[in-house]
């Protein structure tokens, strides 16, 4: 797997192994080659890399950090003529300067290897599972909703990029309490239509403690008190009623409320999705879990395995068992499971499926519950470690430096078909994921709909890209041919912004590795904006940085950076699932 820097890493990294070798031989030490870190340097003044393996092994040959990696140092000299220049530096870093020509043969691997450069094999098309969004169909996606989806979507390109054999996955609740809810809910909006019911006052509606009125104006209130509010219900009854006018009120096919809501909800659901990019190999849901047995499967598992007991009628897991704080119910003293127990099942069936590990992606109101299942599971069988969760806080929405206030219950929030009016795709997928997931998304509406490039962070990166088709346009325009892998002559880029710019175009690989293996997307946000950071203010200075010149030799070369620039960017927006304009 090629990682930081590609082969010029890997042949530093090789070098530093060989010379750690021979300080260890030198001193009597034949033991196994200790792990160390060799990572590019934080500030341009202490080199390119900076290697501590001095440290690692100080205290292992009780000599001074300082001193081993001055005995290092004197190895490297005659190891690595890419070298330029080597520092001990503070404890015991050694700092590693190369030269500029190191950094030319980048240029060539990113050209040649095009869509494939950032892409390798490490993950050995070992079967992964994503689960994502998941979110129940009694209601339009709404903000939390659509951050889970572009981050689920986005380390699901990661992984595919490192070569995972990716599935993606819906799961959705269409029983239980929720479900009968929001069937209640339509009829109770479809009877009102009828002039039958009462709709309740918006009183009872907003304040909890209000009491909830049994008839208004003679007509019974039939509306559920935590039922389903929002224009989308009405719609529901009103279409049911244009299809079958009075003939649902004697109660005989009461089942069609809920059938119909979950369908069409479900149907705008799937609609959104596909207007953000994002689609799914698999939709399954826990009706199935409980058609097929698996639920009582797993129950009846666990039970044999003296992992559950009755207390007050209800059955509960012994969580505390596995160190964690209390035990949990699976079942209820009605009768009724709770979400745990066929979310236990479900992810039993992951595995029984043939993946060698899951990734969750869920919202932080379900942080509380996921070890209870992850232990569960992994009781039924489940391998240990392999599954995962990716927890994201919520998002908050802001316009004119005030916050938007939302409420599900009441269903004023924002949607994200909204969003993607307002806002279009691209921006929508750039903003929900530039930010660590677990850390709360502040989005910023007004600088969303901002239009300026130089303002907006998406439209600054896709304008980088942009740019560089510009170039190439007026090359053609001039007759100039754009380089290829076997052209290219990188020799005449020794500015130190170009120079810069080849180190971070040598860093794409190991992001994308790193941003895979640790399921942190908002690193691909990051990159983009510091390449294209580094990007546009050459491109800007066309006095100093003049692409199309006299010099055919020096325009050979910048024309290799605009291609390796434009390859780069592109690859990054694809796996953010962000279009790469070529004009804007």
């Amino acid at each position: 797997m090629e990682r930081w820097g590609g082969a010029l890493k890997e042949q530093l990294q090789g070098n530093f192994e060989l010379a750690l070798r021979a300080v260890l031989e030198a001193a009597g030490d034949g033991g196994e080659m200790p792990e160390f870190a060799l990572e590019p340097a934080r500030q341009a003044e202490h080199g390119d890399f900076a290697c501590n393996a001095a440290m690692v092994i100080a205290k292992r040959l009780r000599k001074p950090p300082r001193e081993i990696a001055n005995d290092l140092i004197a190895h490297l000299k005659n190891q690595d003529a890419t070298i330029q220049r080597l520092e001990v530096a503070g404890p015991g870093f050694v700092n590693v300067w190369l030269g500029k020509e190191s950094w030319h043969g980048i240029l060539r691997q990113v050209i040649e290897q095009g869509v494939r450069y950032g892409c390798s094999e490490s993950g050995q098309q070992r079967p992964i599972q994503v689960e994502f969004v998941s979110a129940n169909p009694t209601g339009p996606l709404t903000l939390g909703h659509g951050r889970q989806c572009v981050l689920g979507d986005t380390i699901s390109r990661l992984l595919g990029a490192v070569g995972y054999e990716v599935t993606r996955e819906y799961y959705f609740n269409n029983g239980g309490r929720q479900m009968r809810v929001l069937g209640d809910s339509v009829k109770a909006r479809y009877l009102e239509a009828l002039g039958l019911a009462a709709p309740p006052s918006e009183s009872a509606l907003t304040d909890p403690d209000s009491p909830w009125p049994e008839s208004i104006d003679g007509l019974p209130v039939v509306f559920p008190r935590d039922g389903y509010q929002g224009g989308y219900i009405e719609d529901l009854a009103r279409g049911l009623l244009d299809e079958h006018g009075d003939g649902l009120v004697d109660g005989a096919r009461d089942e069609i409320f809920k059938e119909t809501a979950e369908r069409e909800i479900f149907r705008e659901i799937r609609a959104t999705l596909n207007d953000l990019g994002v689609h799914f190999d698999v939709y399954s849901n826990e009706t199935d879990l409980y058609e097929n047995g698996k639920i009582e499967e797993a129950l009846a598992d666990l039970r044999k395995m003296d992992l559950v007991y009755e207390k007050d009628g209800a059955v509960w897991f012994r969580a505390t068992r596995f160190q964690l704080d209390r035990d949990r119910v699976l079942v209820k003293s009605s009768g009724d499971p709770t979400y745990l127990l066929p979310d236990i099942a479900y992810h039993r069936e992951k595995f029984r499926r043939g993946f060698e590990s899951v990734v969750d992606i869920q919202g932080a109101d379900h942080i509380e519950q996921f070890p209870f299942v992850k232990k569960a599971a992994e009781a039924l069988g489940c391998p240990e470690g392999q599954i995962e969760l990716v927890m994201h806080q919520f998002v908050t929405l802001t316009q004119g430096g005030d916050q938007v206030k939302q409420s599900t219950r009441r269903a004023t929030y924002v949607t994200v078909d909204e969003l993607l009016r307002e806002v279009g795709v691209d921006v929508f997928r750039f903003f929900m994921v530039q930010r660590r997931a677990e850390s709360q998304l502040d989005f910023d509406l007004d600088l969303a709909k901002e239009t300026d490039w130089k303002k907006n962070p998406a439209y600054y990166v896709q304008y980088a890209h942009a740019r560089t088709h510009g170039i190439e346009r007026k090359a053609r325009e001039q007759g100039v041919e754009m380089p290829d892998a076997n052209t290219l002559d990188a020799s005449q880029l020794t500015l130190p912004e170009e120079i810069e710019i080849l180190k971070k175009i040598s860093e794409f690989p190991e992001m994308v590795s790193q941003a895979a293996e640790t399921r942190e997307p908002h690193h691909l946000a990051y990159y983009a904006r510091e390449l294209a950071g580094l990007w546009n203010p050459y491109v800007q200075d066309g006095s100093r940085h003049r692409i199309l010149g006299d010099d055919a030799t020096l325009t050979n070369a910048r024309l290799g950076l605009v291609l390796g620039v434009r390859i780069v960017l592109a690859n990054t927006l694809s796996l953010l699932g962000i279009t790469a304009p070529e004009t804007m």
